[in-house]
């Protein structure tokens, strides 16, 4: 009787450690690697629906450990049910009959066999909890799910995931030499009312900008960003040199399919697509007016990428910007055509570049071209262009090369010619008046070292320079900007820190030189502390 109570326990606890095995390791393993799985495909999954996901897989490990501890309390009650019957049949009195000897020898037979079955069992009892703890490992994978939507959702008007990033900086700054701006300078001016020394601090060159993912449009992936700075100037008020307005800096909307883009809004312009690194300017690219084209301009362009062979592409780029022209404008409130909008037609520009991959990064190496019309009225007109080159060369492991060349005409818009596109013989408004178209040519070049991941160095140097024969050209030029600059130059170097992934630090110093014409060179320098945290 003792024998075959102990196979029917046997068969019960056989069974339900079957199905403990086969819900917990294959049901419930199956259903949360689809959860996770529609997680990482889906950013837009609901945050309820990770969160129920989470209780019902803790709930599912939880419920398989009792079980698999119930399984273990019933494996030692048949392993002391067997001790027991052991000791009763080794001290039992032998029977006279042969029937007894034989039912005796049956019993303890299949008495072991129970052993060695439930034995067997008991070995697979560490595989169940190999599999218990990769369901542990999956829930805190789906946990860390729940956690990165909490960090990166932000509530919309749409159902698409919005991304809020930017930097916190603060700028500590001393400038010897009268300057244009003493916390991000150009200029070196002559002095006047500038006393030529100062110290400050400002966090005006902080950033803020938001990014959006948008759906499937043709095949292409949408997404979209703008971002802000507070460096639109002053507002009249005591304090106002400590509360910079809001400036927007770029706006775009892009439509991206695996070898071609669409992008539309206000960016750099494409065709001069570099800028040197520094944390001391933010609110104007590096080396702004001293050989950098950059000034953020509307405009729509189209990107082709193409393999060309291991570890080699091109891009091929194309659009159309708005032509400006570097004129302020001429109300606070109203928008009034300029010279290259009147012309009726917008400024056409195509860049192509070749990449490859080397020292683990990418050497890139790119030719552009810029034409636009201007229409300065009085039936006055002129041809606007720009010839570009842009280099990023890696010269080893730690150490490479980067930088632009420029060499056109009236493309004050753009940054060049600081800031003129043309130069009048006389009153602009008069019909008697001619036009030069100002021709420019410059650049800059920046060598970083970087020799470890979270140390970098950095030294560059720009200039643009206008050309003397179009500003003598008609003796006493007058122009929208100052008429008589001739050549801005700048360097620089700093060594950049990053404490953390998302924590920077930064010294600089800056060295300019601006010339004019019928004056002496001039020069100032100026020294930077940079912190900022990234978000």
């Amino acid at each position: 009787m003792i024998c075959s109570r102990s196979r029917r326990q046997f068969t019960w606890r056989r069974a339900v450690l079957d199905f403990a095995i086969i819900l917990a390791c294959s049901t419930h393993a199956t259903a949360q690697q689809a959860r996770i799985a529609s997680v990482s495909g889906a950013p837009d999954a609901s945050l309820t629906v990770l969160e129920a996901a989470v209780q019902q897989l803790r709930a599912d490990v939880d419920r398989s450990r009792r079980e698999m501890e119930e399984l273990r309390h019933q494996l030692q009650a048949a392993r002391d049910e067997i001790a027991t019957f052991r000791r009763e049949f080794s001290g039992a009195p032998k029977q006279q009959s042969g029937e007894e000897p034989a039912r005796s020898g049956t019993r303890v037979t299949q008495t072991i066999a129970t052993q060695n079955q439930l034995a067997a069992e008991a070995e697979r009892l560490p595989d169940v909890d190999h599999r218990i703890a990769a369901l542990a490992e999956e829930q805190q994978l789906l946990s860390a799910k729940v956690q990165e939507q909490y960090q990166t959702k932000v509530e919309s008007g749409s159902k698409y995931r919005v991304r809020v990033s930017g930097m916190a900086l603060l700028n500590v700054f001393a400038t010897r030499g009268p300057t244009d701006n003493i916390d991000v300078p150009t200029y070196a001016l002559s002095g006047g009312t500038y006393s030529g020394d100062s110290f400050g601090a400002s966090v005006r060159q902080s950033l803020f900008g938001l990014e959006v993912f948008g759906p499937r449009v043709g095949g292409a992936k949408s997404n979209g960003d703008v971002q802000f700075d507070f460096f639109g100037g002053f507002p009249n008020t005591p304090d106002g040199v400590t509360a910079g307005l809001v400036r927007m800096r770029t706006a775009r909307i892009a439509f991206e399919w695996p070898h071609t883009s669409i992008v539309a809004g206000q960016d750099t312009p494409f065709f001069s697509p570099l800028s040197p690194t520094s944390l001391a300017s933010t609110a104007y690219p590096a080396l702004s007016a001293a050989g950098n084209l950059w000034v953020w301009t509307p405009q729509v362009r189209v990107e082709h990428r193409a393999a060309l062979w291991e570890n080699s592409s091109l891009l091929l780029q194309g659009g159309i910007l708005d032509a400006l022209t570097g004129e302020p404008p001429g109300y606070s409130y109203y928008r009034v055509p300029q010279a290259g909008e009147r012309a009726g037609a917008p400024a056409y520009a195509a860049r192509a570049a070749f990449t490859r991959a080397a020292f683990d990064r990418t050497f890139a190496a790119g030719a552009g071209l810029y034409f636009a019309k201007q229409d300065w009225d009085q039936g006055r007109t002129l041809n606007a262009w720009a010839a570009t080159l842009d280099w990023d060369l890696p010269l080893g492991p730690w150490l490479s090369l980067r930088g632009e060349f420029y060499r056109g005409r009236g493309i004050g818009g753009l940054g060049g010619g600081g800031g003129r596109s043309v130069l009048f013989s006389g009153p602009p408004n008069l019909v008697s008046t001619s036009i030069v178209g100002l021709n420019t040519a410059g650049g800059w070049t920046q060598l970083k070292v970087k020799p470890v991941e979270r140390l970098e160095f950095n030294g560059a140097f720009g200039e643009d320079y206008s050309f003397s024969s179009d500003l003598h050209r008609f003796g006493y030029s007058q122009s929208y900007l100052n008429v008589s600059l001739e050549r801005n130059a700048s360097a620089f170097w700093n060594v950049i820190y990053r404490a953390r992934s998302n924590l920077l630090f930064s010294v600089e110093y800056r060295r300019l030189w601006t010339s004019e014409l019928y004056s002496p060179e001039r020069s100032a320098g100026h020294i930077n502390f940079s912190a900022g945290i990234l978000f």
